[in-house]
């Protein structure tokens, strides 16, 4: 297999990885000690959210009466000067850093998203993906509703405006039990900050408290950012109202089996955070320990695939007693994208990207440690670099189990046809990425891994791997994605 980019288009180096469509946050305060600390700190908490998208930004805010907003394309440090952030007065916020496919890369499915209603004004975040966006856009448009943009925030927005007159908390539970899919939403009135989480808890969510105030956020990092600690991860089917009486709790759907999402642990989320009480470096190492039990070799040095593979590496090291070492050098000035008109210089960009430590593996047999295997170009091409390097032996070990089936939970993932596992077994993927072995954790022993660090909250979706999702996927999903 070999998935090439056509002649002047965008090369995502990140490609060979499952990308996560966003990273949501909320803060809410009792009394600020600025105009702008709001903004601020909620700026500051996307900072440690950049990770999980880099197309657009925005932050909104209300004062109590009046919500103002502001978004736009680009990176945090590109889309707000401080000016722009000191005109954003209020003490309660939600901002969003988001990630989208190429075709959907435009400003008006940047968020929050803004409705002005006739008794009040929402500002909505989303992280995740509607199942059954297609059917609710189609009711919405049936009823008089028109749309701006491909986000399935959009509908989220317009349901919750066309229940408004009921009142808020009607409108949101209204709104929650028309959706499925897997989701964690902020939402912000004049007066209020709502958490939602779907009811498999399959897109991350927690809660922080502030000195003044509260926080929510996709990820616990955040939290540190802005001097929050850590109280609590949202659970799955529970909405959290904050305002001036506190945080009010409330769960919502039917009561159902426990599905996050495991490759936040595997690749999505930053080694620093907490998700459903696992700390997600722990996870990493724990995995590499049973992928070192599982699938061992006998080799002089162990490195990982920065950054994802490096915890997985530093636990395959621990297990197996083979000594480990940096081996991988990332470029960390590059550009997520490359503007590459030949196709030549796209494939000199893994090579700009990464580079190998001649030092730690010249003459050696080298166990890579890496957190998934997509298309396998990239795989392959860093092989090449550390053969280049000297390499006697390149074992490739991977931290997740074979991904043969596409996301339909806020995961952006190829379609089935281009995953390479999904097409090809273990020895012919072996053979085209050229590994001299190459072996990947089991299904079992990686939830036996995040089980072992917190049995409480154990419950995964293994969607991606077998098929089986946790909710049922309309055919036409299917056949868009296969």
């Amino acid at each position: 297999m070999n998935i090439e980019t056509s002649i002047n288009e965008k090369f995502d180096l990140d490609s060979e990885k499952l990308r996560d469509e966003c990273g949501i946050l909320g803060v809410y305060l009792t009394k600020p000690e600025t105009d702008d600390e709001a903004a601020m700190l909620s700026y500051y908490g996307l900072y440690s959210l950049q990770h999980r998208g880099q197309e657009s930004a925005g932050i909104a805010v209300s004062d109590g009466e009046n919500v103002s907003h502001y978004k736009n394309m680009g990176i945090l440090a590109d889309v707000f000067t401080s000016e722009k952030l000191k005109s954003l007065k209020g003490r309660i916020a939600v901002g969003q850093v988001l990630y989208a496919k190429a075709k959907d890369r435009i400003i008006e499915n940047a968020q929050p998203f803004v409705n002005h209603t006739k008794l009040g004004t929402i500002a909505v975040s989303f992280n995740g993906s509607l199942v059954n966006y297609d059917q609710l856009k189609e009711f919405l448009e049936e009823t008089g509703s028109t749309f701006g943009s491909t986000s399935h925030t959009e509908v989220i927005v317009k349901l919750m405006a066309k229940n408004y007159k009921k009142g808020m908390d009607r409108a949101l539970a209204d709104t929650i039990q028309l959706i499925k899919g897997g989701y964690a939403l902020t939402i912000m009135t004049e007066k209020s900050l709502v958490g939602a989480r779907d009811p498999n808890g399959i897109r991350p969510l927690c809660l922080g408290k502030l000195e003044n105030g509260w926080a929510l956020a996709s990820e616990s990092c955040a939290f540190d950012a802005i001097g929050a600690e850590l109280v609590r991860d949202i659970k799955p089917g529970e909405i959290v109202i904050i305002n001036d009486d506190g945080v009010l709790s409330f769960e919502f759907g039917e009561h159902t089996t426990k599905a996050s999402c495991v490759f936040e642990y595997v690749y999505f989320a930053r080694p620093d955070s907490v998700i459903d009480e696992i700390s997600v470096q722990e996870a990493r190492i724990k995995m590499g320990e049973v992928l070192a039990k599982e699938s061992g070799v006998d080799a002089d040095v162990v490195i990982g695939v920065p950054d994802s593979g490096l915890g997985a590496a530093l636990g395959y090291s621990k297990a197996s007693g083979i000594p480990y070492a940096m081996g991988i050098v990332k470029n960390k000035y590059i550009g997520r994208t490359f503007i590459a008109p030949t196709q030549k210089e796209r494939e000199r960009l893994v090579f700009v990207k990464l580079n190998a430590m001649k030092s730690d593996l010249d003459g050696k047999r080298v166990v890579v440690i890496d957190d998934s295997i997509v298309r396998g170009t990239t795989s392959r091409r860093l092989i090449q670099i550390l053969r280049r390097a000297g390499a006697k032996e390149v074992h490739f070990r991977i931290s997740s189990p074979p991904v043969k089936f596409p996301c339909h939970f806020g995961i952006d993932t190829p379609s089935k046809a281009d995953l390479i596992s999904s097409q090809h077994d273990v020895e012919e993927v072996r053979k085209e990425i050229g590994a001299d072995t190459l072996a990947f954790i089991s299904l079992e022993g990686m939830f036996e891994a995040l089980k072992e660090i917190c049995p409480s909250t154990y419950g995964y979706c293994k969607g991606c791997f077998t098929g089986e999702y946790p909710v049922s996927v309309p055919c036409n999903l299917h056949c868009k994605k296969n």
